[in-house]
């Protein structure tokens, strides 16, 4: 069956001509039509563009230069710009809003003759864990629809888990893409910080911002990873760097490897179902040959506490701009302050209006040094720590989420248990690492993921074992039981 081809083995049949881009679009449009009512995954499919992007990817396999990702269908995040297909983030104030342009990882995924499916449901602004706070839907887990997939990319990771589509982008400021793919059991990699270019990204938190992939395999997520990345003069913080490669992703060895488990990522807040099936992969690991050692980070204790300032204060800044004059509907009201004042108020869901005005205090004058700017010296110390580990470890393994995927509405009254569920995924941001979260097997039926942490800039190095730990690992494509 097509659609439970892994994206490699989909574009090796594309290159052979053995299965043509049209019929692997048709394949995915036909299960997405069948099956996204009960998942919510899509907010926007647009057939008509997608078969054009089949048609040039077709002219492309025809010329006999096909590529390693060649005509196979990607899903995109709903705050990453599509030129003329509707971007909203999620939310009512980008309404109606197209895009003049493409963001520059759409531009490379369609050079490389990838085909666009359509745009996935998220968290408003991507600011949530759960993607229950879209403004047009709610999405389920494939494992289990009364189960939340985990957020803000909550729509990407659904959708690839219920194979709609192979492949995915989402963006991660604090988790977003790992967290997910930990609750719907699949791969979700967050590149170091610049080596992915977020020109056309709708901007949540810019010094934490990351866009990557959401796959079924390891090797899937190096091969978007390889498309999407490297240096963009359109994005001032792209690093001068060669796109990330995959061409020694299988010929690493977890033998003699070192790796660190920093304690306070092992913390009582773990589930023990989790830390059961964790405990179990470090075993195989072991014997594998990797080498463990019980670390201490000190400062993870205030990650948590740390990201929730820095992130909203920089979202306090960027979404200034979102006033009904500039941006999506405006609403009736007397004067120009009275205007944006209601526009703003109707626009944005609870969870955005919340952030923003906690960013907006938290840069005030009076507080800023209070709370910024203290905020900014632990995310330093983080860093610190985290290299001091790294001068030592080829990479640190843990928990990605520290529960299962939670029922629907269980969290929704206390966004302080939601925010919490970020201890384990927020460092990678603060230090601008890159992380990768797999599957390691399930407790209760429900997937378990198992975060990989490199030094910056060691993206590579990451992506090589974590292909080995997947090859090790016997429950690492498990796949829940879909139509």
């Amino acid at each position: 069956m097509i659609t439970q081809l892994s994206a490699a083995e989909l574009a090796k049949k594309i290159a052979s001509k053995e299965i043509s881009c049209a019929e692997a679009l048709d394949a995915h449009l036909d299960r997405i039509e069948k099956l996204d009512e009960q998942y919510g995954c899509f907010l926007a499919v647009d057939r008509e563009r997608a078969y054009e992007d089949a048609k040039s990817a077709q002219a492309i396999v025809d010329r006999g230069e096909a590529g390693p990702l060649t005509g196979v269908p990607l899903a995109v995040k709903d705050n990453i710009s599509t030129d003329g297909i509707e971007t909203t983030c999620a939310s009512k104030i980008l309404k109606g809003y197209i895009p003049p342009f493409d963001a520059t990882v759409v531009t490379k995924s369609k050079a490389a003759g990838m085909v666009i499916l359509g745009k996935t449901n998220l968290d408003e602004f991507a600011m949530g864990t759960s993607t229950e706070n879209s403004a047009y839907k709610i999405t389920r887990n494939p494992w289990d629809t009364t189960r939340a997939p985990g957020g803000s990319s909550g729509g990407s990771a659904a959708c690839v888990s219920a194979e709609l589509a192979p492949l995915a982008l989402g963006s991660d400021t604090g988790g977003s893409i790992r967290q997910p793919a930990s609750l719907c059991g699949i791969v979700g990699f967050k590149p170091t910080y610049g080596r992915c270019s977020r020109y056309g990204l709708v901007a949540f938190g810019s010094s934490l911002d990351q866009i990557g992939p959401l796959t079924r395999t390891v090797e899937d997520a190096a091969l978007l990873a390889e498309v999407t990345s490297g240096h963009d003069p359109m994005d001032s913080t792209s690093i001068e760097m060669a796109p990330i490669s995959s061409a020694n992703l299988k010929n690493g060895s977890l033998k003699g490897l070192k790796a660190a488990l920093p304690k306070e990522l092992f913390a009582d807040a773990i589930n023990s179902g989790v830390r059961a099936q964790i405990e179990s992969a470090i075993e195989v690991l072991k014997n594998e040959g990797v080498e463990f050692t019980e670390v201490s980070i000190p400062s993870i204790e205030y990650g948590v506490t740390t990201y929730y300032i820095i992130a909203p204060a920089e979202a306090s800044s960027n979404l200034a701009r979102f006033d009904g004059i500039r941006y999506g509907p405006r609403s009736e009201g007397k004067g120009h302050i009275n205007v944006v004042e209601r526009t703003r108020a109707e626009g944005f869901g609870h969870e955005v209006k919340a952030r923003i005005m906690i960013g907006t205090y938290a840069l005030s004058a009076g507080y800023y040094d209070a709370f910024y700017l203290r905020a900014q010296q632990v995310r330093a110390l983080m860093k610190q720590e985290f290299d001091k580990v790294y001068a030592e470890y080829d990479f640190i393994l843990s928990p990605t989420s520290p529960v299962t995927a939670f029922k629907l509405g269980e969290l929704v009254d206390d966004p302080l248990a939601l925010k919490l569920l970020d201890f384990c995924t927020i460092p990678a941001n603060m230090g601008g690492m890159p992380g990768i979260s797999l599957n390691c097997g399930l407790a209760e039926g429900l997937p378990v993921g198992l975060q990989l942490l490199g030094a910056p800039l060691q993206d590579e190095k990451l992506l090589q074992i974590a292909y080995g730990v997947e090859q090790s690992l016997p429950n690492a494509t498990q796949r829940p039981q879909i139509p």
